[in-house]
């Protein structure tokens, strides 16, 4: 996120956008609400009906895959109004004549063709956002899970700088990250093309630091790894032989699980290190326990940036051990000599290695969080990012004109419903957890939206069991009729291994972000 959550309380305009906010990000959710009621716009855009479409000053249901349309075409209403920030155009942008040659042809009328929004409702929504000191921008995978994931970010970071709606408090482009420790896995290199503080691994300069600060060399010369997608595809083509899973569950999460459970099967080795024996600990060679939360000590890096000290409470139970000392005693049967002993020792070596995180220690964290980049031990953090300049030589932001294209599948006369999927309230990611808590006695199995005038046409009560098919494979549940979902839409969530969503999803990916287009899946829905 660019700016920090007291942001929220200095927002104007409020858009919402490819984000179950209040099921998916509660507390994010709840503040939003709270500023609503404080008086603040709220432009709510999702194709399935949400929570926050009751408070929204505008609320859209835009159809599944036409977000770069709809976005292209409030921006042509803010250049053609003469609404945008001209000084900050100027002074910290580049390639805005670029941008408005793109835009040019997405009047309100046209995007209308592409997005089943009222002309007059886009320009509503851009006024709204446009002409108020301060707007914010949320989002989160009903943005980033399509093939043209990348262009759908790309398209908001284009509205943002157009409006100068960056660098100050109730602005900002913020992708609300998954769970607790999602941003610091992706600071710490968890990412197949980068180094910890997100360093490529094929620039010279990256070589450089492992070998002075580690003493070793990037393999095969700075090679990016493979991401999720294609190591399923690796896998099942036989070209990646050994995988080793830590805290993820891919035989449920992963798109076109058919094919997953196919390379998961293929594979000669597989180990798991988990908490819980989930789907794909089921299937591994080994598997390796792994202490929870409140068993262990050190730190997470939250959707904003905060860096916080997290307390050991007890002690494991069995054989679980913390990761890191998994990952220790790993590294001396390779034949290297960690020395770690402490979480505080491998913080420390995070904050040699990357500069945004070198001014945090274990000392600062006993007074609150501390949000990078905090480049030294007197750098306060940064709640706010771009206050000044961009991170890039110039100091200036590039606009990044994109072009609207069609969803890599499409409803026909065999499938003629779309399916989506998401999270529920009560569970996240597979339901490893959740399913095991307190939270899972609320909603125990999968069911299938269904929008009740394609349940009246079909003969389907409430509580029916439906087949849901595509071309991948098919999974049932209960039928939950409502119009939360347009017609010809279905939803499903994806928390349930026994009845996975993810059977009807496609591997088809993002060609950037290598993200597969969950949110789009063409089915036959029919009577179990």
């Amino acid at each position: 996120m660019t700016n920090d959550l007291e942001s929220i309380k200095s927002a104007d305009t409020i858009l919402v956008i490819g984000s179950n906010t209040t099921e998916a990000h509660p507390v994010i959710g709840s503040m939003i609400k709270e500023r609503v009621r404080q008086g603040a716009n709220l432009i709510v855009c999702d194709p399935r009906k949400i929570e926050l479409h009751q408070l929204a000053s505008v609320g859209i249901r835009q159809k599944s895959g036409s977000d770069v349309a709809l976005i292209n075409g409030m921006m042509n209403v803010i250049i053609e109004e003469r609404l945008y920030d001209a000084k900050f155009i100027e002074e910290r942008t580049e390639m805005f004549e670029e941008l408005k040659e793109t835009v040019k042809k997405y009047t309100p009328d046209y995007a209308e063709e592409i997005c089943g929004i009222a002309a007059d409702t886009i320009r509503e929504a851009a006024r709204l956002y446009a002409s108020v000191p301060n707007s914010a921008i949320y989002y989160t995978m009903g943005i980033t899970q399509h093939v043209t994931g990348t262009n759908n970010v790309r398209t908001l970071c284009n509205l943002a700088l157009l409006c100068g709606m960056l660098g100050r408090p109730g602005t900002g482009v913020n992708p609300l990250r998954g769970q607790s420790n999602v941003q610091g896995a992706c600071d710490m290199g968890c990412l197949p093309a980068t180094l910890p503080g997100y360093l490529k691994v094929g620039l010279p300069e990256a070589a450089e630091k492992v070998k002075a600060l580690w003493g070793c060399e990037i393999p095969e010369g700075g090679k990016a790894g493979l991401s999720i997608a294609p190591m399923m595809q690796a896998a099942g083509k036989g070209e990646l032989t050994a995988l080793y899973v830590m805290g993820e569950n891919p035989a449920v999460t992963d798109a076109d699980s058919n094919h997953v459970a196919h390379a998961l099967e293929k594979l000669d080795f597989l180990v798991v290190q988990d908490i819980f024996l989930s789907e794909t600990a089921q299937k591994a060679d080994v598997v390796l326990p792994a202490a929870c939360w409140p068993e262990k000590d050190g730190t997470l890096t939250n959707t904003t940036r905060a860096v916080q000290r997290v307390r050991k409470a007890i002690d494991s139970p069995g054989e679980a051990r913390v990761d890191w000392t998994v990952f220790v005693e790993l590294a001396k049967r390779f034949g290297h000599n960690w020395d770690f002993r402490t979480s505080e020792d491998v913080f420390n070596d995070i904050r040699r290695f990357v500069p945004s995180y070198a001014g945090v220690t274990y000392e600062r964290l006993e007074k609150g969080y501390l949000q990078w980049p905090c480049p030294d031990t007197e750098h306060p953090g940064t709640p706010i990012l771009h206050t000044v300049k961009f991170a890039r030589p110039n100091g200036k932001a590039s606009f990044r004109p994109c072009d609207w294209a069609a969803p890599h599948e499409w409803t026909d006369n065999e499938f003629p419903f779309l399916a989506t999927t998401g999270r529920n309230l009560f569970h996240y990611h597979s339901g490893t957890m959740t399913r095991k808590g307190a939270s899972g006695k609320y909603i125990k199995e999968l069911y299938v939206e269904i929008n009740p005038a394609d349940a009246a046409s079909m003969g389907v009560c409430d509580g029916d069991m439906l087949t849901v098919e595509s071309r991948r494979g098919k999974v049932s549940g209960k039928a939950k009729i409502t119009d939360k979902v347009n017609k010809n839409i279905v939803f499903l969530p994806f928390h349930f291994g026994e009845a996975s969503a993810n059977l009807l999803t496609s591997s088809m990916w993002d060609p950037t972000s290598e993200t597969p287009g969950y949110k789009i899946s063409a089915v036959k829905v029919s009577k179990a």
